[in-house]
């Protein structure tokens, strides 16, 4: 019996598309008014056996673009001053080419079309990245430019939970709030949630090809 793995590749598993999980922090809910202050990517891929894992994370802090304005309250939950003098921050498109080139390598070399936005809540993600984009008039970006995956409905489907760190226990990822709001550690944890539900799912294929009656745990 040949038990070889069998692999679809991910230029055919999501329509063309690559997931690249995306988490941005802010100084408020307007992406037209607040700053982007800091934006994280994690690429996902297949290894060998199939199976979905990080490989490539990025990010940087980001300089507030020209007469932005800085929410205090947003500033206060998500911890940054984006005045502190070590931040290394990077103006707009600087940033947004840092991480859009690798990006790019990750499409290719997965023979996708383009990159697909992973995240929590996805439609604040994608809102203030597409806000950004055409701030710094960046004409090739990576990116479907509003489909996007949202771990917060797989959350819900698969373990009954939609704030992302009730999920990530729920799905025995290890969790520090201490680290959360950072954008690296969020994109990290939801791409973990997001490659356990997508590997998750795998198993579940292949207990059906198998001929098996599946029945998904609680």
């Amino acid at each position: 019996m040949d038990n070889t793995p069998v692999i679809t590749p991910l230029e055919k598993r999501f329509r063309g598309y690559l997931p690249v999980i995306i988490d941005i922090e802010t100084a408020g809910f307007n992406p037209k008014k607040n700053a982007l202050l800091e934006i994280a990517a994690v690429i996902v891929e297949l290894d060998s056996n199939g199976h979905l894992g990080l490989t490539e994370r990025y990010s940087t802090h980001v300089i507030p673009f020209k007469n932005s304005e800085l929410d205090e309250a947003a500033l206060k939950f998500n911890g940054i001053d984006p005045h502190h003098p070590f931040r290394m921050a990077l103006e707009e498109h600087e940033a947004l080419e840092l991480l859009f080139k690798p990006i790019r390598h990750a499409v290719k070399r997965n023979h996708c079309t383009r990159a697909i936005l992973v995240g929590h809540n996805p439609a604040f993600d994608i809102g203030f990245l597409n806000a950004a984009i055409a701030r710094t008039r960046i004409k090739r970006s990576p990116f479907h430019p509003f489909s996007s995956f949202d771990t917060a409905t797989l959350g819900g489907l698969v373990y009954q939970q939609t704030v992302l760190a009730k999920i990530a226990q729920a799905a025995g990822i290890d969790w520090d709030n201490e680290k959360a709001h950072s954008a690296l550690y969020d994109a990290e944890k939801t791409a973990e949630l997001f490659c356990i539900i997508f590997n998750r799912w795998k198993q579940l294929e292949a207990l059906a090809g198998d001929g098996m009656a599946v029945i998904a745990p609680e």
